[in-house]
């Protein structure tokens, strides 16, 4: 075991080490890198209007059935990435090919969990652990 930033606790032999799988929604802000997105040529709203956007995805994502399916649906019509078209699907990937906040809220996942808001300088972002 070894801790990561944000005190997330990653058992190495759980995923830890190897690739995972994920999708995500993710909600820029003014204040990203690159405050634009397929949805909109310029992001105007606050960091915190993103959060709170956010917020309300997830309470509504919680309660869904199907959460995998849920999850895909919202992100196509609500993610600011462009991997909306796929669900939020972003493929496999292995330590240091994400924002490091990122990459270490999806390793400390279980495989069908849901984070909590991940701030990155990307935007914020709700992540589903797919494999």
């Amino acid at each position: 075991r070894d801790v990561k930033p944000h005190n997330v606790l990653v058992d190495e032999s759980s995923g830890g080490g190897g690739t995972v799988r994920a999708s995500h929604l993710l909600i820029k802000h003014r204040d990203s890198r690159r405050p634009a997105s397929w949805r909109s040529d310029k992001i105007t709203r606050t960091k915190q209007e993103a959060i709170d956007t956010l917020k309300a995805h997830a309470k509504a994502l919680r309660a869904a059935d199907d959460l995998p399916a849920a999850f895909a649906k919202l992100a196509k019509t609500e993610s600011d990435c462009s991997s909306a078209s796929r669900g939020g699907d972003l493929g496999a990937f292995g330590r240091g090919e994400m924002q490091a906040p990122f990459e270490n809220a999806t390793f400390a996942l279980n495989v069908g969990e849901m984070s909590g808001i991940v701030d990155t300088d990307s935007g914020v972002h709700l992540i589903l652990r797919t494999a």
